[in-house]
Formats: structure tokens, C-alpha cells, sequence
């Protein structure tokens, strides 16, 4: 009996140490990997879901994968892609917190195997402790219909959850789903069309209001809470599109009017102020900052759309608000002036502990999304320098980006893939402003997953806690068409 069970551990080391040791015999070459998603000397928190990937190339048969630790453990991988245990992984990125991660990447082609340069992975001593991502995921068809959905991940696993879908509300378009600093405690989205209405949802219970009155010219979008949940911010407009014939523009989406009201969500009444309900400009994405005392937004020269789509120029401002007194300041503080630089500057985004203010720069529009040339940009609130995030940005368009409620993260969509589908990108901020290079929302099978996939995201935002949201009273509330008409606040 002993001779047996000493034979079967024998075979079995020699089955660990061969698996271990992968190909015995390769050609090495003094070139990177062609890897998709390209994670190539990106920056990760230690506990996001594992960094599959795959080889560019459709003929290689096998991939053989080993990552160190710079300060300790090892993984090996191997098979038609590098598919790494959830749990294995979380274990060595953990003990490398602050240290890199060395991959070893050997394909196999027609029975031969080739070696590849070693690349690294660095793993950043900051944790990203929310617990996942919302975003919309939408055709782009440029209408509604193919099953608009708002979904939530798990950023941790490669776990997806529906939250709300067209299947539910069909015929309905749905967007600028909004939590509070990340917590979906507080939640906030808008909903177009029949039976449409901003809905508001705390500590699960959810209100339907209709935010259009006679002072006001459309319902509420683009959304953004107040720190105190005591108000939220948003913006009037409605949005159009245009379509290019015989141009590498396929689009143009645009607002011919837009304004900027806060809904005190005690009271259901809107607070306006003439400085951000003008006829002359047009007022668009408000941000609160983190104490709450300014409101940040974009603004605008009204022009003859689409006719004048190029003349769009927005500028960066910031207006005082009083949240005791329930009302806006006077004077209004441009921070960023489009017309004078030739530019536009949309979706200013504090971040939560309040250094950092990141914006998107295009050559105009105040649609970002749809401007090829769009890039992010990051003010020190501190000294007011701005620069562009080379270290994140790409060709292609590169907006709608949010922050991790710790600050040291942040989430942004990107058409760098194709120029078509924007994808979710993660990018590390350093206490000094330095941003890692970002990476690729991870995919169990990311090469199969994005290239079937065809949705775009957007509206990407961090959640610290997974959503609770009850589809059946949403479409119960949809359909009974009943709203809670908002007040002008006296």
C-alpha cells in the first residue's frame, strides 16, 4: 500500500512541476505580446476581476501564461486563452499590492511554440474598494429600440445584473441613471417618451415626478446629487441629431436650448436662478462640488443648430449655492473659457475629495460622445494648472468619465477598439495627479465577449454597493402614468 500511495504522489509532482513549467521548448523573440485587451503596463487595484486576454492572432492554438509576483506567489495558466481563477488571482494581486506583476507569454502555432518578451503589470497600493460600475449599454443605432438596458458589475468577478431593460418599458428611452457619490442609496434617472418622468429613489423607495412647469422647458436629465442627498441638479434640454452624408462623421447630436434647475427632493420644488435659465446661452452638465458650496456646469452661446454646429463652444463655470438658504449666488466664475481658446469644455467632474476638477475637451459641440477628437483633461484645484491626460487619452473618443469614491480611480468611455462601440476604461490618479495607464474592463472571455458585443456603454459611474431597484414598481409606476408634479420653489 505504501508503494502505491508513494508512486501516486510521485506522478502527481511530476504532473504539478510539468503544468508549472509549461513549454519545454520555445523560440524567444525580442517583442511584446499581440494581446488583446492590450494590458500592457497598466495600473490595477488589487482586487479587480482577473485580467484575462487573448492573442491578437486567430492561429494560435495555445496559450501558455506564468505570472510572479515581484514580491511573492505565481500563477500559470494554460489553454486557448489566459483564464485565471477569480480567487487565485485576488490572492497574488493582494500579496504584489504596491509591487508589479512579470508576464511570461508563450503561444503555440502549428505545433511550434514562441516566447515572448516579458511585460508587466503594476499593482497599485490603492485599493478600489466600490463594489462595481452602473452604465448604460445601448445599440448605436441612434434611436430607441434594440434593447436599451442600465446594467450593474461587479467589478470584482465578471458578474453583470440587469437593472432596468426596454424589455420592461418597451418603446422607452432611459438614461442619466445617477447615484450619490457612488451610493446608489440615493439614485436618480430619467425616462423619455409616453409615460416618462424622472424618477427618484431613496433607501429603496422610488418616486415618480414630472419635472417640466411653466418656468421650465423640458423635464430633468444629466443629473448630479448634492453631498447632503438633500438636492439634486439637473439639466433642461432636449436632444437631436443630424446625420452626415459623405463624411468620416457619421453624427452630430446637439441642444437647441438647455438650462440648469435643482430639485430640493424634501419639498419636490425646483430652485432656479435667472443666471442659469438664459436665453442667450446654454447652461448644461451641472456638478456639485464636494462640500457642497459651488456649482460647477457648462455653458454656451446659443446658435442657429445644425445649421451653426460648429460656432458650439462651451466654457467651464462655477456658480455659489447656498444649500441652508436654498438658493444661488450672483456672481458667476468662468474657469475655462471655450470661445476664447477655440474650444469646448463639458462635463466638469470634482473629484470627491475635492482636488482634482476632470473635463472633456473637444473642438466644439456640447455632445462629446459623438467628437472623434474628444479628450480628457485634469485641473489642480489647488493651483488651477490644467493638462491633458496623455497618459489615458487615445485618438478616438475619450469622455463621460466618473470618479471612485475614494478619488484615486476613475472610470471613462472610450472608442479606441474600432471608432464605433465605446467600452469602459479604468485609470489609477496618484496623490500628485500622475494617471497609470488604463485598463480594459475585464471579460471572462474578453476577445469573444467585445467583438459579439454590440452595444456601446455609456453613462458609466462607480457604485459602492450593489443597486437595489425593484423593476416591477418601475414598470408599475411607468405604466399608471401617475407623477408628482414639482413646485417652483417662492
Amino acid at each position: 500500500m505504501q508503494k502505491y500511495y508513494t508512486y501516486y504522489i510521485e506522478c502527481l509532482i511530476l504532473l504539478l512541476t510539468s503544468c508549472h513549467e509549461g513549454p519545454q521548448q520555445t523560440q524567444k523573440v525580442d517583442a511584446l505580446p499581440q494581446i488583446y485587451p492590450d494590458y500592457v503596463g497598466v495600473t490595477i487595484p488589487a482586487d479587480i476581476a482577473p485580467l484575462n486576454f487573448e492573442m491578437v492572432s486567430d492561429d494560435v492554438e495555445t496559450v501558455d501564461v506564468t505570472v510572479k509576483g515581484s514580491v511573492g506567489g505565481e500563477l500559470h495558466v494554460n489553454g486557448a486563452w489566459a483564464d485565471f481563477d477569480v480567487d487565485d488571482w485576488h490572492a497574488l494581486t493582494e500579496q504584489n499590492r504596491g509591487g508589479a506583476l512579470t508576464v511570461t507569454v508563450c503561444a503555440e502555432q502549428q505545433g511550434k511554440w514562441t516566447q515572448y518578451q516579458d511585460f508587466s503589470i503594476y499593482v497599485s497600493a490603492d485599493t478600489l474598494s466600490d463594489w462595481g460600475l452602473t452604465y448604460r449599454r445601448i445599440a448605436p443605432g441612434y434611436e430607441v429600440g434594440g434593447n436599451i438596458g442600465i446594467y450593474q458589475r461587479n467589478i470584482h468577478t465578471f458578474d453583470e445584473y440587469p437593472l432596468l431593460l426596454e424589455t420592461a418599458v418597451p418603446g422607452r428611452c432611459f438614461n442619466c441613471h445617477t447615484p450619490n457619490r457612488t451610493n446608489p442609496r440615493q439614485l436618480t434617472l430619467q425616462m423619455r417618451g409616453e409615460g416618462g418622468g424622472t424618477m427618484v429613489q431613496i433607501d429603496g423607495e422610488q418616486r415618480w415626478l414630472n419635472t417640466k412647469t411653466d418656468s421650465t422647458k423640458a423635464a430633468g436629465s444629466y443629473a448630479y446629487w448634492h453631498p447632503s442627498g438633500n438636492f439634486c441638479a439637473y439639466a433642461t434640454n432636449t436632444v437631436h441629431q443630424s446625420f452626415f452624408v459623405g463624411k468620416g462623421q457619421r453624427i452630430e447630436a446637439y441642444h437647441e436650448f438647455s438650462n440648469i434647475v435643482v430639485l430640493d427632493v424634501r419639498s419636490d420644488e425646483l430652485i432656479l436662478a435667472p443666471q442659469l435659465m438664459t436665453e442667450t446661452h446654454l447652461e448644461i452638465f451641472p456638478a456639485f462640488s464636494p462640500d457642497g458650496k459651488y456649482l460647477y456646469y457648462s455653458t454656451s452661446d446659443s446658435c442657429r443648430v445644425p445649421a451653426e454646429y460648429e460656432k458650439v463652444k462651451c466654457s467651464i463655470c462655477r456658480i455659489a449655492f447656498d444649500a441652508e438658504g436654498r438658493r444661488f449666488g450672483e456672481q458667476v466664475d468662468t474657469l475655462i473659457n471655450g470661445p476664447a481658446n477655440d474650444k469646448s469644455y463639458t462635463l466638469a467632474r470634482p473629484s470627491y475629495d475635492g482636488r482634482w476638477l476632470m473635463y472633456c475637451q473637444t473642438s466644439r459641440s456640447n455632445f462629446p460622445v459623438f467628437q472623434q477628437d474628444a479628450d480628457l483633461w485634469l485641473m489642480d484645484l489647488q493651483t488651477g494648472e490644467t493638462r491633458a491626460i496623455d497618459e489615458a487619452n487615445s485618438p478616438d473618443t475619450d469622455s463621460y468619465h466618473n470618479w471612485s469614491s475614494d478619488s484615486r480611480w476613475f472610470v471613462f468611455t472610450s472608442k479606441r477598439d474600432d471608432g464605433m462601440y465605446g467600452r469602459l476604461y479604468v485609470a489609477h490618479v496618484s496623490p500628485d495627479g500622475k494617471v497609470g495607464k488604463p485598463f480594459l474592463l475585464p471579460q471572462r472571455q474578453p476577445k469573444k465577449y467585445y467583438g459579439d458585443l454590440m452595444d456601446s456603454y455609456n453613462v458609466p459611474d462607480f457604485t459602492c454597493v450593489k443597486v437595489d431597484f425593484n423593476v416591477r414598481e418601475a414598470h408599475r409606476q411607468v405604466y399608471a402614468n401617475e407623477r408628482v408634479q414639482v413646485r417652483i420653489k417662492n
